[in-house]
């Protein structure tokens, strides 16, 4: 039988990527729900080729638009927050792929999981935000998180039949992004441009800044601590820049599993979409004899603080990860705008780390509060 999906977060770089693995599949998978954020016109042209039962347009003012152009077709519209959470429990919707980028896809993932829905979670934000309380919750819903991340897909895999067999360690793999073997004095002046320009993946803009950074790999951390049921002090971050690696368990006889490909995020995408089953496809192949070298380095914490105000953010646990999380998200964007320079990121969500309060266990109200206070906070350091 067809998996129905629904896809929130259709417009950005993985909903439109899941797009190509369901289309190259039309016997494995039927589309039921697309959402969007704000990107209606590309909303509109997804739904139009795809042919959804169901669409979402979070931001309501663009409703009567996205509205107008589907009223000829079997399609239900829907607009706004709740519309948002509450299609992910529709009886059609076998799995939901949550794609959302950023704090945004928090709610809806939680309805997905009480609705019991295969989830697919590409929202790492979900997991740094409230790791403690969504692990929770699937579990208690019998739910099977299957991580769309490609180092977080990797893990899966390689811990896949170890049941009996809990890690020792594991090591997340990072590019180093555009910036990697860059000085201080490099970095400088760097922009926009030369910040999106990552060497080996298509990605979407915050998530490709928060490569250049380390935040990417930082938000990663976080989230295999709560995915893996792991400590921090078992995880490794190490630098591979040819990105064929995306991630290996090292197990407690020192032998270590890597799960190896191309970089293309439409491997992990079909394979959690049709988890537990590895559907074939035309992809192109990896070949040893293309890539003759395979390098490791250490990442650069000094330079590239990010990531180490993530190892800090887990050590201190409760609402920190979330408090950072949502500093990072407002500079991201003052950063797209060239508003802030590359080398101001890590210190301005440092200032907001210390400068929110902090709980140690916090509930969903809390997360939901820490995330807006820590927001303000950051627009008035910033002055926007």
């Amino acid at each position: 039988m067809k998996k129905r999906v629904a896809i929130l977060g259709s417009t950005g770089s993985i909903g439109c990527q899941a797009l190509d693995v369901i289309q190259r599949n039309p016997d494995a998978f039927g589309l039921e729900v697309l959402t969007a954020g704000k990107n209606k016109d590309l909303l509109i042209r997804q739904a139009l080729q795809f042919m959804p039962a169901h669409v979402v347009i979070a931001e309501e003012s663009h409703y009567a638009e996205v509205k107008s152009a589907l009223t000829a077709l079997p399609i239900q519209v829907h607009a706004g927050s709740k519309a948002l959470a509450e299609i992910t429990t529709l009886e059609t919707v076998d799995i939901v792929l949550a794609s959302m980028v950023g704090f945004s896809g928090l709610i809806p993932t939680i309805e997905a999981i009480k609705g019991k829905k295969a989830l697919a979670l590409a929202n790492k934000e979900t997991l740094v935000v409230a790791g403690e309380l969504i692990t929770r919750l699937a579990a208690e819903n019998g739910i099977t998180i299957v991580p769309v991340d490609s180092e977080h897909s990797a893990l899966f895999q390689c811990l896949a039949g170890e049941h009996q067999n809990p890690p020792e360690k594991i090591i997340l793999t990072a590019s180093g992004g555009p910036f990697r073997g860059k000085t201080r004095n490099e970095l400088e002046h760097v922009g926009r441009k030369e910040a999106l320009n990552h060497p080996n993946w298509c990605m979407g803009d915050k998530v490709t800044i928060d490569s250049a950074t380390l935040m990417n790999k930082g938000l990663e951390v976080i989230e295999a601590r709560w995915l893996f049921n792991v400590s921090p002090e078992q995880i490794d971050v190490i630098i591979h820049p040819q990105s064929i690696i995306h991630s290996m368990v090292q197990f407690e006889d020192g032998s270590i599993k890597a799960q190896m490909g191309l970089p293309d995020m439409r491997l992990p995408i079909q394979y959690a979409l049709g988890y537990p089953v590895r559907i074939k496809s035309s992809f192109p192949r990896f070949s040893f004899a293309d890539y003759p070298q395979l390098t490791f380095e250490k990442p650069d914490l000094t330079l590239f603080r990010n990531l180490q105000l993530a190892f800090d953010a887990l050590d201190k646990g409760g609402n920190m990860p979330c408090i950072m999380n949502a500093a990072n998200e407002i500079v991201v964007d003052a950063f797209l705008k060239e508003k802030v320079g590359f080398l101001q990121i890590p210190g301005l969500i440092e200032k907001n780390m210390y400068a929110m309060p902090f709980l140690q266990s916090p509930s969903l109200e809390d997360y939901q509060q820490s995330d807006h206070e820590a927001r303000e906070f950051t627009k008035r350091l910033l002055k926007v």
